[in-house]
């Protein structure tokens, strides 16, 4: 059995009970996007494949803010599995560097690879799978729809970022409808041109429908 499909399995194993919107199927769905971006970009196809499939594995969401549980599941895996380590430091760096955070992080680190990975990531959180796990993970947490009195955070930091408990709707403009201009490569950025819009015409008709005019 090769390295990807038992990085299939392990993976599938550990997030069996995950939250909706971070579970098997967003790394499927995010595995499938980077093999898509990657067929027109010069990449270690390989260490691609491994991040996108390990890039979640423990979310510091769900681990009470600790952002080393995931780094460290991912390595003890592919250590196990024989993997040389300039991979393994290589996926590690690209699940350490991947996430949002706001906007404002500073990645430590660079590579193609990485660009191709969050690129996927990114497009899985926005168009109409983005609007659906917005609002799963709202619910999950319990937070309101929308507030017209609570307006979006913009250029938050990290930790404000982590700590947000702002209505669901304001995640729009505080995270998804920033990442269009966020993407990396040339067919991520075309692929979340249309998932942009679309989320701009769900606004439209949220705002409507709350509004009583439509």
């Amino acid at each position: 059995m090769s390295i990807i499909d038992k990085s299939i399995l392990f993976v599938k194993e550990k997030l069996e009970n995950a939250e909706g919107g971070h579970d098997w199927f967003h790394i499927e769905r995010v595995y499938k996007n980077a093999i898509l971006i990657a067929r027109n970009e010069d990449c270690d196809l390989t260490v691609v494949k491994l991040a996108a499939l390990l890039h979640d594995i423990a979310d510091s969401k769900f681990h009470d803010g600790d952002e080393t549980i995931g780094p460290k599941i991912a390595r003890e895996f592919l250590e196990k599995e024989n993997v040389t380590e300039e991979i393994v430091q290589h996926v590690i760096n690209i699940i350490e560097n991947i996430s949002f955070k706001g906007g404002n992080f500073q990645k430590k680190f660079h590579s193609k690879e990485l660009e191709i990975v969050q690129d996927a990531d990114r497009l899985d959180a926005i168009g109409a799978i983005g609007i659906a796990r917005t609002f799963n993970y709202g619910g999950f947490k319990n937070r309101p729809l929308y507030n017209p009195a609570i307006a979006p955070k913009l250029n938050m930091n990290k930790e404000e970022y982590k700590n947000s408990e702002s209505p669901t709707l304001n995640h729009f403009y505080e995270k998804l409808l920033l990442l269009k201009d966020k993407m990396n490569t040339e067919t991520g950025k075309k692929i979340a041109l249309e998932r942009h819009k679309y989320m701009e015409n769900f606004l439209s008709q949220f705002y409507s429908e709350w509004d009583g005019e439509k």
